[in-house]
């Protein structure tokens, strides 16, 4: 089972091929740049399309810490996105009160634990449209 930086070199090499599909979901690569050391930091994040736009969940498991990741998107909404083949810049942002309850339900259906990691925290986590740009 692919998982971290393992999961991101092997779907980098082979387009996706090892590593979009896994586990009955899929997976993107999302490129964010270090919000500290100005640095590009590369994530395999489970993701949903939404109209136009991808959806990814900052989950960390249910941490009550966000994910360096989306820390990093805040800092610099301006991130690359690999979807099997397709690489491409994005814009992110976190969903608005009024999106998130429709998104959070597409989400939710693609990787159900995201209720459970929601139950362990008091964070409200947060979901994170992806536009292409």
């Amino acid at each position: 089972m692919l998982f971290g930086q393992e999961h991101v070199r092997r779907y980098l090499e082979t387009g996706g091929e090892e590593g979009h599909d896994w586990q009955g979901t899929t997976v993107l690569i999302l490129t964010t740049t270090g919000r500290k050391t100005g640095r590009k930091h590369s994530t395999p994040l489970i993701y949903q399309p939404y109209g136009d736009a991808y959806l990814v969940v900052a989950s960390k498991g249910g941490s009550d810490t966000p994910p360096d990741w989306y820390l990093n998107l805040v800092a610099n909404p301006e991130v690359e996105v690999q979807i099997k083949r397709d690489r491409f810049r994005a814009r992110a942002r976190t969903a608005t009160p009024e999106e998130k309850p429709d998104m959070w339900r597409v989400m939710t259906r693609a990787w159900p634990a995201y209720d459970e990691y929601q139950r362990k925290t008091s964070r409200e986590i947060p979901v994170v449209v992806l536009e292409r740009i």
